[in-house]
């Protein structure tokens, strides 16, 4: 009798710290997942891209540019963003930034381009960011910068806009390679995007996406090119990418365990 009941109690005993180790598998395995998942998702995001508002061929659009800082031991001091000169864009302003100062630069074209029956010989050739000591980029922090741009060229165009970003310690990172259909991505892709039909094929209004005051700048920017060439001063947002992966990470964490205790129970 006390043979067989030690023998189930020695069952039973196996049988828990068979379900114990289970369950820290299976908690083990969905914090790793997770833990994958934000780092990939970290790597996607660690280039400098451009966000367009708007790709609609022929109008005007809100370029957002995303730079966020790689270098553990020195902070970004300056972005240039070049833009393109076979489909020039007749019209750039800035949106301002406090802690910033934006300059556009005009350039001679390589060769005159027509643009609504108008013969162009010069157009803004780049942007330039430049921070001053408080608002320099330092690890793990980012920041936005935005430009109204148009119009934009016929639908189908890629329109690529290479970036410089300068660090504190003098180093140079160019974002300046092309992506290649069915390769492998660039170290450094160039930020591109490519235009689409225009909504309406008889109008050149500006897109909805468009805000009334980004159209308002560009048009000014068009009639006053010496205003929109001029310094303007342009905060850093504070950066939260890491606090929600975290967070994500954690609630994966917590209901991976939850999971795994109910099965426990059941059983």
């Amino acid at each position: 009798m006390i043979a067989s009941t030690t023998r189930a109690l020695e069952s039973r005993t196996t049988k828990a710290s068979a379900l114990k180790t289970s369950a820290l598998k299976t908690v083990s395995v969905a914090a790793a997942a997770a833990g994958l998942m934000i780092l990939g998702v970290g790597s996607a995001s660690a280039h400098v891209h451009v966000d367009p508002a708007s790709t609609s061929a022929g109008g005007f659009s809100q370029l957002t540019f995303r730079v966020p800082n790689e270098s553990e031991t020195a902070k970004t001091t300056k972005v240039t963003v070049t833009l393109p000169t076979a489909t020039p864009f007749t019209s750039v302003s800035v949106k301002p930034m406090d802690g910033w100062t934006a300059k556009i630069t005009e350039a001679a074209l390589p060769a005159p381009v027509t643009v609504e029956g108008a013969k162009i010989t010069k157009a803004a050739a780049t942007v330039t960011w430049t921070a001053d000591p408080a608002h320099q980029l330092g690890q793990h922090e980012y920041q936005t910068f935005s430009i109204s741009v148009g119009r934009l060229p016929d639908a189908g165009t890629t329109v690529a806009l290479p970036a410089a970003q300068t660090y504190s310690d003098g180093t140079v990172v160019n974002w300046n390679q092309p992506e290649t259909a069915g390769g492998a991505e660039p170290e450094h892709p160039v930020p591109s995007f490519v235009t689409t039909v225009a909504a309406d094929e008889h109008s050149h209004a500006a897109p909805a996406a468009a805000t009334a005051a980004d159209t308002a700048a560009a048009d000014t920017a068009s009639a006053d090119t010496s205003a929109a060439s001029s310094t303007i001063p342009v905060t850093a947002a504070p950066d939260t990418t890491f606090g929600i992966a975290g967070l994500g990470a954690g609630l994966l964490g917590l209901a991976a365990g939850t999971a795994a205790l109910v099965r426990t129970r059941k059983r």
